[in-house]
């Protein structure tokens, strides 16, 4: 009757083989294609180096104004934009600007490779219900596999660095974008599809003047999102050689450094907080316009 009060379990010699024979064979794996997958994804560690490079090696006072142009040109908000210059001046008074502008590349590169990426994603499960329910369980794993999962396969090809620590961040930021992508154009009014169709568009000329403006609001929650999920990322990546902010706070976490974690976090909020009201300002004034365009 032990089998009633200890759960059966796989003999310890039988899953010692399992476990050694699944390891041999991603090991195996790895030598044969590391160097072909490293190759494959060389485009995105020079997308990220010129970016970072852009970013830290440009003088400050550029890089300030182009941020608050960009903020003010979304928004029209004075406010927003006003708020997101204080957060900018203080991060860099306490000596944090440059790891800032390494997270802010990061940033930049990871949601243009969700959008790259998730945008047709999204647009092909909304218009092929196969392809909504093959892609449906996978990001439904994406989303619930814990973050620190991601890093080990990632890890074991392509080691540690900038490229493994992007491919993890995109892999946990990408699924908003394309669910709501989906989402976005399902929900577009069916009388404007009809009337469309009466005009004579093509499936190409719905979807570009119709179906992906209407759906507009919906993507741009998206892009919300993935920014915000990739920002949440950065630290864990920092365990695997992702640089700037994330490495300080992971620094005082392994040293007990308070101010030093301190400090570096409000930055990331600050940089989040910056992300999240531009890109949701955006939206609004987005959908504005397409209901003054389609009302």
């Amino acid at each position: 009757m032990d089998w009633l009060t200890k759960f059966p379990q796989m003999d310890g010699a039988l899953l010692r083989e399992l476990n050694k024979s699944i390891d041999g064979a991603f090991r195996g794996f790895t030598r044969a294609w590391g160097d072909t997958i490293e190759a494959f994804f060389e485009p995105l560690r020079l997308f990220l180096v010129h970016s970072e490079q852009f970013m830290t090696r440009t003088p400050w006072i550029v890089i300030f104004l182009l941020i608050v142009a960009i903020s003010w040109f979304c928004t029209r908000n004075w406010r927003i934009t006003l708020g997101g210059a204080v957060i900018l001046l203080l991060i860099g008074y306490f000596g944090m600007w440059e790891d800032t502008m390494k997270t802010i590349s990061m940033i930049f590169v990871c949601t243009v490779i969700s959008l790259v990426v998730g945008i047709p994603l999204g647009i092909a499960m909304a218009r092929w219900n196969r392809m909504q329910a093959i892609v449906n369980p996978i990001l439904d794993v994406m989303q619930t596999l814990p973050s620190f999962v991601y890093l080990i396969p990632v890890v074991m090809l392509l080691g540690i660095g900038k490229v493994p620590g992007l491919i993890a961040v995109v892999i946990y930021a990408m699924p908003p974008i394309i669910r709501l992508t989906n989402l976005g154009i399902r929900l577009v009014d069916r009388d404007m599809l009809e009337a469309a169709d009466a005009f004579g568009s093509s499936s190409w000329q719905k979807l570009k003047n119709v179906q992906l403006p209407l759906a507009l609001p919906t993507i741009m929650a998206g892009i919300n999102q993935t920014i915000m999920m990739a920002l949440a990322m950065v630290v864990i990546a920092s365990m695997i050689g992702v640089q700037g902010l994330g490495q300080p706070v992971l620094r005082a976490i392994s040293n007990q450094y308070f101010s030093l974690g301190m400090f570096n976090g409000f930055a990331i909020v600050g940089i989040a907080i910056i992300f999240d009201r531009v890109s949701q300002a955006f939206g609004k004034r987005l959908q504005k316009h397409s209901e003054v365009v389609h009302g």
